[in-house]
């Protein structure tokens, strides 16, 4: 896992040597795990954790369990607070939708703050397979197949130059949950509304439940494939085009 991953940031240039990275840290396993293969990297890392007051008292577990493992890796932890609800009466939007926008506005400034380079966040393979589905079942182009980059603009403070990246988008779920607790034996907090499949996102996560690793592994390959074509056609140097071009040299000599 750790080589894996480190090996994925120098390939994808996500992070130098000698950066401090803001790590969004909301207790659950994907995170934990990131913060963790980050600290062991050698990454400067600062956490930061809100609290959307939407699931009563294991909101406040889950920031109770964020600062204890801050406390113990001896790593600043910064915190907030939103009222999720209100804010999303107020703009028109849905829960989701204000949750994303009120987190990557606050990450922003967190980082800026802190002097961090980039902002980390938990993404992995089986959330790559989510997004590309989802984006496939309402109608995509070859953007919608791309799905999530490994390292792209903040959506909500388009103007910043501290990007987001995904570190974990070369492992997968059930992977990471092995290395926490088969390997690290490290802890984590469950978010019970995960299995509350009147939410999209979580009916489709249920939906890949019965797919395997593989299949998992070749929808997030497809997504960089497309990303690949994608810079290619834009013009546009990246690891991904050159992948691309390499998938379509070895596919016309087989």
């Amino acid at each position: 896992m750790l080589r894996r991953v480190l090996k994925y940031i120098r390939d994808n240039d996500l992070l130098k040597p000698q950066d401090k990275v803001l790590v969004a840290l909301s207790g659950g396993a994907d995170s934990v795990a990131l913060l963790d293969v980050l600290l062991r990297g050698g990454y400067g890392c600062v956490a930061a954790h809100c609290n959307f007051h939407l699931r009563g008292e294991e909101s406040y577990r889950d920031a109770r369990f964020v600062s204890e493992l801050c406390k113990q890796k001896e790593i600043r932890l910064v915190r907030t607070d939103f009222e999720t609800q209100n804010e999303a009466k107020s703009i028109g939007k849905s829960i989701e939708l204000t949750a994303r926008k009120l987190r990557y506005q606050w990450f922003d400034t967190v980082a800026r703050e802190n002097g961090c380079t980039a902002i980390a966040v938990g993404h992995h393979q089986n959330d790559q397979a989510e997004t590309v589905i989802m984006n496939l079942r309402r109608g995509a182009g070859i953007r919608g197949l791309c799905g999530m980059r490994p390292k792209n603009n903040n959506p909500y403070c388009p103007e910043s130059e501290i990007p987001i990246i995904r570190p974990l988008l070369c492992t997968t779920h059930d992977y990471i949950q092995h290395y926490l607790k088969d390997i690290r034996h490290i802890d984590w907090v469950e978010d019970s509304t995960n299995t509350d499949t009147t939410y999209k996102r979580n009916a489709v996560r249920a939906e890949l439940k019965t797919y395997t690793k593989a299949e998992i592994e070749h929808i997030a390959a497809t997504a960089r494939i497309m990303q690949g074509y994608l810079d290619y056609i834009m013009h546009t140097d990246s690891p991904q085009a050159k992948e691309a071009i390499e998938y379509e040299t070895l596919r016309n000599n087989r």
